[in-house]
């Protein structure tokens, strides 16, 4: 799996936790500072160093740690792409479509396509998803409360 991972919150707490759930050993690709400004503008990222330090944190408050290993994602896909010791992918349902092309591009190089499992967005008070822009904005808090 992979991500941004900004401004942790209960819908990545539901992504690990699923992944872990399916999973004996899980990999998660955390977007690097250079990957996470594409596309964004006006939007200030928590540092790489920040993130991967509260996502480590969260993995040992849980008792988890030695089943993960974060790495830098640079790219759409990291180690995934061509790694022939993966066997799935889990991802939400925002990043559907990009699972489904990786394993286009896995099938193109003769690799076994990787079981994909999406895991539905979680749900903020209102209705509407939890994610890290709408914590920014000061909309919810990281379980998706009012603030």
């Amino acid at each position: 799996m992979g991500g941004t991972f900004d401004l942790f919150h209960k819908g990545h707490e539901v992504l690990i936790q699923t992944a872990l759930e399916v999973s004996d050993q899980v990999l998660i690709g955390l977007t690097t500072d250079e990957r996470a400004d594409k596309g964004r503008t006006g939007s200030l990222i928590t540092p790489y160093g920040k993130r991967k330090d509260r996502l480590e944190d969260w993995l040992k408050s849980q008792r988890v740690e030695h089943r993960v290993e974060i790495v830098p994602l640079n790219d759409d896909w990291g180690p995934a792409a061509l790694g022939k010791e993966f066997e799935g992918i889990i991802v939400s349902q925002e990043t559907e479509d990009m699972a489904l092309a990786l394993n286009q591009v896995r099938e193109e190089k003769g690799i076994d396509k990787l079981k994909i499992i999406v895991v539905p967005m979680v749900q903020a008070y209102d209705g509407h998803r939890i994610s890290s822009s709408r914590i920014r904005n000061g909309e919810i808090n990281s379980e998706g409360f009012r603030t």
